[in-house]
């Protein structure tokens, strides 16, 4: 049973239920209609045929043509063919009844729906079904009689290539979405190009250092032999301070190589907060700084702009409020804005957290109703 109603969205439902009971509605007139009433419909103008019929079967029938619309993702041209068929059926039992109230809506629907099937052919083919069910459902109908068809069949038109450019602005926005993720890879994969270029660059350069700084204590100790004590013991200050000037170059290099920032220069900082916010796309996206604002070390800086960039390219295009709070011995940074997609907001946290937790800071994230809102703790040294 469950494989019968497999792929059926709720919309399908209520387009299908809706159709069905229009029917359902319009039959039980038709079956409740006495001649008597018939007659004077018709002496009024009201109706141009009296009823053939008053049968119950005609809700059954109908139905039957109404409810396979519940199945159109499937195959469109089945369900435009069964609707067909049975509506013909209905002509054939009940003749002259009154059908347009609910049978011209479903072939509206059909052919809107048959518009936005992938290939062209089944396009065109549900859009001729259509047709001929908007002449079964007018050639003998009690009310309108045949003479509605030259007005209903440009409807069928129109509304068909109403269904044609939805269908078009569709796979247009399908095509700008593909090509927005595939610009997002490049764009990550240039990043990474770059990263490995800088930490190579900068392998290099700690290997030059090392050799030059080796080159510089090696000849200081050799030409610390035979010298006076003074001498020797100013030597040896020179070489301890070398080793010491080299061993803070050496972990200023491999802390930039243990990192992801190497690929600015200048390196972004709190100040570029305003730059990075005037990228997105979204026009509504503000940025508060309060407390009292200063300069704060480089890796602080880079970490605070980092998870605010991580975090702001996450979020959909909604308002976004990014606020920073200097404080005395801590940067605070809030971001609060609309979830985009679940998983890019769980990868951005994951790295907001890793490039928080260098520095010993912390990053909370709270879901509530559709919205995120983060808070970064990064500790400033005094």
């Amino acid at each position: 049973m469950g494989e019968v109603f497999r792929g059926i969205k709720l919309r399908d439902w209520g387009i299908a239920g809706g159709l069905t009971l229009l029917g359902l509605v319009l039959m039980i007139e038709d079956v409740q209609t006495s001649d008597a009433q018939v007659r004077a419909a018709i002496a009024e103008g009201a109706m141009v045929h009296a009823q053939s019929s008053h049968s119950l079967w005609m809700l059954p029938v109908f139905a039957a043509a109404a409810v396979p619309v519940l199945w159109w993702r499937r195959s469109i041209l089945a369900v435009a063919t069964v609707s067909v068929l049975v509506m013909a059926v209905h002509d054939l039992l009940f003749g002259w009844v009154t059908r347009c109230g609910a049978g011209l809506p479903l072939a509206f629907v059909i052919a809107f729906l048959g518009a936005l099937a992938t290939e062209r052919t089944t396009r065109w083919i549900v859009c001729g079904l259509s047709v001929v069910l908007t002449v079964l459902v007018l050639v003998i109908d009690a009310t309108t009689g045949p003479s509605a068809i030259v007005l209903a069949l440009p409807i069928v038109c129109i509304v068909f290539g109403v269904g044609l450019a939805a269908r078009r602005r569709t796979a247009l926005n399908r095509e700008l979405a593909d090509r927005e993720a595939e610009l997002r890879q490049l764009r990550d994969e240039r990043a990474a190009l770059e990263v490995a270029d800088d930490r190579a660059r900068l392998s290099r350069q700690l290997d030059g250092l090392l050799q030059e700084r080796l080159a510089g204590l090696t000849t200081a100790a050799e030409s610390a032999a035979g010298l006076s004590p003074a001498a020797a013991k100013a030597a040896l200050e020179s070489i301890e301070s070398g080793s010491r000037q080299t061993l803070d170059d050496m972990r200023e290099i491999v802390g930039l190589l243990r990192g992801d920032d190497v690929a600015f220069a200048p390196a972004p900082t709190v100040a570029h907060l305003d730059t990075l916010l005037a990228r997105l796309r979204t026009s509504n996206a503000r940025l508060v700084v309060t407390g009292d604002p200063r300069a704060l070390p480089a890796t602080v800086e880079v970490s605070a702009y980092r998870i605010v960039e991580h975090l702001v390219t996450a979020l959909a295009d909604e308002p976004i409020l990014v606020t920073v709070r200097f404080e005395p011995a801590a940067l605070e940074i809030r971001v609060n804005g609309q979830i985009g997609e679940a998983a890019a907001l769980k990868a951005a946290v994951v790295r907001a957290k890793e490039r928080a937790k260098l520095l010993g800071g912390s990053v909370d994230v709270k879901v509530s109703k559709g919205r995120a809102g983060a808070v970064a703790q990064l500790p400033v040294a005094g």
